[in-house]
């Protein structure tokens, strides 16, 4: 397993393809795996690289305070480390956070910006319900059995569970094979996803932005959408009609067919 090491930390990663580099930033609570389903697309025009941020996968899981714009940070350090000047950047929902983070500080590091099911400011609707999965998860005593009965029934639609349950089963599965998050380090990357707030720096990002919400999404819904838009000038907003906050994995297809496309249009 590949590592680089960013100041005090060690940070794992996975790489895949030939082209211009892509890098692949994960949600909450999942580690360098979780676009195994974008990848195996991507790679085909890009060069993915898949990180684990601090207190996820196989990277270190340090002490202290965690926020998005650290998270970013280390990103940064990530690509320096590994002599990546430029590289598009994607992550959906904590790594979309940390994506913004890092186009708006270190602009010049940045070709394209994909924002999936993104926010800008934790709100309090968006604080309950995280606040719940971290209750649920000191109740359980294990991150990933709360992601499956707590996570997922926010990212897939009734729909899905009705028609596919088999699928459902698929990638509870997939969770439980992946290196299992520790309770303390869900803490810390929750606590990232509970304060954060890039609205004062939005403006501050200069790359061409993909910006998607799935319309059936409650945690990030498109109450953010304008929010994103209006201050990040170059931005152009889709929308997955059918999906609720996972699109990556509801609507495989239509997911990579969109965001591929956007990201052929600004290969250097």
């Amino acid at each position: 397993m590949p590592t680089v090491k960013v100041k005090d930390l060690t940070m794992h990663y996975e790489q895949e393809g030939k082209g211009e580099p892509l890098i692949l930033i994960p949600y909450l609570a999942a580690d360098c795996a979780c676009y195994a389903f974008q990848v195996a697309e991507y790679a085909k025009r890009f060069t993915c690289i898949s990180l684990d941020l601090r207190g996820q996968g196989t990277s270190d899981h340090p002490g202290g305070k965690y926020t998005t714009e650290l998270f970013a940070e280390d990103v940064a350090g990530f690509m320096q480390a590994l002599g990546i000047p430029k590289a598009h950047v994607s992550g959906l929902s904590l790594g979309a956070a940390t994506a913004m983070w890092l186009a708006a500080k270190h602009p010049r590091m940045v070709l394209t910006l994909s924002l999936h099911s993104g926010w800008t400011k934790s709100d309090p609707f968006l604080k309950t319900v995280v606040q719940g999965w971290r209750e649920l998860a000191r109740g359980l005593g294990s991150v990933p059995e709360m992601v499956i009965q707590g996570i997922f029934p926010w990212c897939f639609t009734p729909e899905l569970y009705a028609a596919r349950p088999d699928y459902i089963e698929s990638l509870a599965a997939f969770v439980r094979s992946r290196p299992a998050t520790p309770l303390e380090a869900f803490m810390h990357q929750s606590d990232a996803v509970l304060g954060h707030d890039a609205e004062a720096v939005l403006g501050q990002i200069t790359a061409p932005t993909q910006i998607t919400f799935g319309r059936h999404d409650l945690v990030c819904s498109t109450r953010f959408a304008e929010k994103l838009t209006g201050p990040i000038r170059h931005s152009e907003l889709v929308v997955f009609e059918d999906c609720s906050h996972a699109p990556i994995y509801e609507q495989v297809e239509a997911f990579n067919q969109k965001t591929l496309a956007f990201l052929q249009r600004h290969k250097g």
